[in-house]
């Protein structure tokens, strides 16, 4: 197969014109030099080379950069920072494409000749390499033959950087930024090939143009130097995620590439689990070694006011026992029995506790962990299948890329070095067996199991697979790199047997195939690979069986079979592109200039009608409850013993959402959810135990074991042990509230009231769409009224008490005027004096229902509880309202 490139696409054509332009007013080069070497065995060592000249002036190059930036709507600089130039390209939209042209097309218009790629890594060198040789034909085409070479810096050649001054061709060279970045690389050492000169010293005297492919990589002092040792007539920046703009010319931000197409569409399928908190999960995320002792950062399952919810804590080794999971989960039963840190080693990379348990990093110890894993894989199949029967006319090869964390997952060699099949590489032959197997999809590939699938490793001396390491590269990793680049096109072929690749995820980077239609990160813990470098390996336009690009958007769409909830996806989407690209999403954030303070009137505190209304409800209270036991223990079990329906397994569920990038945000919109169940053994903690340490008033062990033991439901404990827990407590915990509610009697506390300061002690500010402006200031105590939306019933409330003449005074009570009630404190929306032929004085609640049983029932019994509260207050009357008509009603 033979790829062909487009050379008429406006974003790549106004890339490559935005840094020629920089050179307006150059001449035609004329670079040619004489260098003295010295003198050996009587001979003067004259080299000529051909090299760079810049004649224009800083002002004239930064007049050119702000034309340019004008016409491009970039941030106009107002000063030259060196002659650095930077272009901002989303990946799959061209970039190395973009640079190679540039290089034809600033020799064809001034004559410049010599270039050296800087990369940071060996998978970007072979990417550069590879782009190389494909498009060398075409540029050739395109630029009527004109002489090109180009070559990898080998440390073990380094004559070749002679041929490289000498030519009076354009010369490309390639090298790895830590091939030349300390003085004791090759590249800086006298070498005797080269008359006793450095090699660097060849590279120097020509002053190339320097392209950095990606440069965020190289922003350390050391590396920066080592840029400005090769003496570069201009360095030239391109990357997705510049750290640093300087003298930005070209930008192509994710949301542009997004709008204008010029890569696939996203879809993400998220593998989750819900009601799955039976076991005391545990995942080991890193170490952080201190001065005396270790830290390990481990994710675990904690009990908070919103349920159990996911947290990362930091635990260590100590005689007080101060890292007990136990204390730091929030006290979960499920965690009490010896889960103590005695034990860690950051080589062998576990923990291990004081009940024996063992976790090692990058795992966690989730019952349903394979079955999430499985499903992903079922996933992933089952979609590119669906694609290959779509595409099967148009002739496009889909290709399905799985990231796995743990080689041996997928293959291994036992000691006799024979291959031994990983859980994901039986999983995944198990899986395609049966998918493939359905009807729909015969005949779909017609290539043996055997041949569809294999893995791109780096391996050992003796040939064996082994893991990569994100944090640094072997020539194990070099090897791998070459191989995926090699089979670039051969993969491509539609003929070609292989659709579904396994890497490493410490290899994405060098995974880079317009035909990844698929990608699907199989990580035993969450994957914690950003979302643009996880989907940059598909973004490109898919190629047909005769190389040609797809313009179809209904064929460019990437699927990304994730292993966390697709609004979790979306929300890290965002924030990488604010973070990399400084794209504010307009839908998203609220101006800051939009807020205004609210402004009390001067000398509220002595108006008559305020102090008459503030007098009458200021007075703080207290409460006591009375219920029977009996009639709880009856009633609670009664509750129980409905809860039957409402336990469910735990269930692996699959959202599949459409992935929308526009310029007011990243989005998701549901295309479709399935869900199944996952059968397993639980470990079941002390129910009575459980059940006294949750609910809201003291109950004894006796009385809850009542209650258990009324509601004959003690069987379904086996069935979703945490969740039957949770929904007892809440059933026990809601008749409780109830009783209570019910028999509540309000007393005021003598001499204890809400002191009118607290209203300056507490000013307020917020967004104006949060605001009704006053008309009638004497009628309140503030020019504006706090409300929680324009569209509420509170807006209305506001108008109604400011325009109609019945409304004497009123004020929106403020956050800190609370009523205690057994369910946590209570805020009432308003007070007011309401006048007709007499005086009543109202505490008002807005709501958009009066049928109280249609609001939450926590939020119904604090009203009621309000209600009862009130009844104390002379002259005061307590309601619900939807309107200022429900008043006197």
């Amino acid at each position: 197969m033979k790829l062909h490139f487009d050379a008429g696409q406006p974003h790549q054509q106004d890339a490559v014109k935005a840094i020629t332009e920089i050179f307006k007013g150059q001449p035609v080069n004329n670079g040619d030099f004489e260098v003295s070497f010295g003198w050996q065995n009587g001979l003067n060592l004259l080299v000529k080379g051909v090299k760079n000249n810049i004649v224009l002036s800083e002002e004239q190059i930064l007049k050119n950069i702000r034309e340019i930036q004008k016409n491009h709507n970039l941030p106009v600089s107002s000063k030259l920072e060196g002659l650095n130039f930077t272009v901002e390209m989303e990946t799959g939209t061209g970039k190395t494409y973009v640079y190679l042209r540039t290089i034809y097309e600033l020799n064809k218009q001034y004559g410049f000749k010599k270039f050296v790629i800087v990369v940071p890594s060996i998978a970007i060198k072979e990417g550069v390499i590879k782009n190389l040789e494909i498009t060398y034909e075409h540029f050739q085409g395109l630029y009527g033959n004109t002489p090109a070479d180009f070559q990898v810096y080998d440390s073990s050649k380094v004559s070749a950087v002679r041929g490289f001054a000498d030519s009076n061709n354009i010369q490309i060279l390639v090298i790895n930024i830590d091939s030349f970045a300390k003085d004791e690389n090759i590249v800086n050492r006298p070498n005797d090939k080269l008359t006793g000169k450095q090699p660097i010293e060849f590279i120097q005297n020509v002053n190339p143009i320097v392209i950095v492919d990606e440069p965020q990589n190289m922003e350390t002092e050391i590396r920066k130097r080592a840029v400005e040792r090769l003496n570069p007539a201009c360095t030239l920046r391109y990357s997705a995620t510049h750290r640093n703009l300087y003298n930005l010319v070209y930008s192509l931000n994710p949301v542009k590439a997004f709008e204008l197409e010029l890569v696939k569409q996203i879809e993400v399928d998220s593998v989750t689990t819900e009601h799955n908190h039976n076991n005391a999960f545990i995942e080991l995320l890193g170490f952080k070694p201190n001065k005396t002792s270790i830290m390990a950062k481990v994710k675990i399952e904690c009990e908070t006011a919103a349920g159990i919810k996911p947290k990362t804590v930091s635990i260590g080794i100590d005689a007080d026992e101060k890292h007990n999971l136990f204390k730091l989960s929030g006290k979960r039963e499920i965690y009490r029995n010896g889960f103590i840190p005695i034990k860690m080693s950051i080589t062998e990379k576990f923990v291990e506790f004081k009940n024996g348990r063992i976790i090692y990093s990058g795992q966690n110890n989730s019952q349903i962990q394979d079955e999430i894993t499985k499903t992903q894989i079922e996933r992933t199949i089952t979609e590119h299948l669906q694609k290959e029967k779509s595409f099967k006319t148009q002739k496009i090869k889909v290709l399905s890329l799985f990231f796995i964390d743990r080689v041996a997952n997928y293959r291994s060699y036992d000691e006799n070095g024979n291959i031994v099949k990983g859980k994901i590489f039986k999983w995944f032959e198990e899986i395609y067996n049966e998918t493939i197997s359905n009807p729909d999809y015969r005949g779909i590939i017609p290539f043996e199991l055997k041949d569809i699938h294999n893995g791109y490793f780096s391996q050992d001396k003796k040939g064996h697979l082994t893991d990569s390491s994100e944090s640094r590269e072997t020539k194990a990793d070099t090897d791998t790199y070459r191989l995926i680049m090699k089979d670039k096109e051969k993969l491509l072929d539609i003929n070609n047997p292989l659709r579904f690749i396994f890497s490493h995820s410490a290899l994405r980077e060098g995974w880079d195939n317009p035909n990844v239609f698929q990608i699907c990160t199989l990580n035993e813990s969450h994957s914690e690979m950003k979302k643009r470098q996880e989907i940059g390996r598909g973004l490109r336009l898919a190629v047909n069986a005769e190389g040609k690009r797809i313009h179809d958007k209904n064929i460019n769409k990437l699927t990304v079979i994730s292993n966390e909830a697709y609004g979790d996806f979306v929300k890290s989407l965002q924030k990488e592109i604010e973070k990399d690209c400084g794209v504010d999403f307009t839908g998203k954030i609220k101006n800051k200039r939009n807020r205004k303070k609210v402004t009390l009137r001067k000398g509220f505190e002595l108006d008559a009608k305020f102090k008459e209304l503030w007098d009458k409800i200021k007075h703080k209270t207290t409460y006591r409850v009375n219920y029977e036991t009996e009639k709880l223990v009856s009633e609670a079990g009664k509750a129980l013993k409905e809860i039957k329906d409402e336990i469910k397994s735990p269930i692996i569920r699959t959202v599949k959402s459409d992935i929308n990038v526009t310029e007011e945000m990243v989005s998701g919109t549901i295309k479709g959810i399935t869900s199944k169940s996952v059968q397993s053994s639980f470990e079941i903690p002390n129910i009575i135990d459980y059940i006294q340490n949750k609910l809201n008033a003291k109950l004894t062990r006796r009385t809850i074991a009542k209650i258990v033991k009324h509601s004959g439901r003690t069987a379904d404990i086996l069935k979703n042990p945490q969740m039957f827990l949770d929904l007892a407590v809440n059933k026990i915990n809601s008749v409780i509230n109830k009783l209570m509610t019910d028999g509540i009697k309000y007393e005021k506390i003598a001499g204890r009231e809400w002191q009118m300061k607290l209203f300056k002690d507490n000013e307020i500010e917020t967004y104006i769409e949060n605001l009704y402006a006053v008309k009638n200031q004497n009628k309140t105590i503030t020019d504006s009224i706090v409300i929680d939306s324009l569209s509420t019933p509170e807006k209305q409330f506001a108008e109604d008490c400011d325009n109609i003449d019945n409304i004497d005074f009123f004020i929106k009570l403020p956050h800190w005027f609370k009523i205690m009630t057994p369910l946590g404190n209570y805020n009432p929306d308003w007070a007011l004096i309401y006048k007709n032929d007499k005086r009543i004085y109202f505490v008002a609640e807005t709501k958009s229902t009066l049928n109280l049983d249609k609001l939450r029932p926590e939020e119904n019994l604090k009203i009621k509880c309000s209600k009862a509260h009130f009844k104390e207050f002379v002259d005061v009357r307590f309601k619900t309202v939807k309107s200022i008509e429900d008043l006197i009603l």
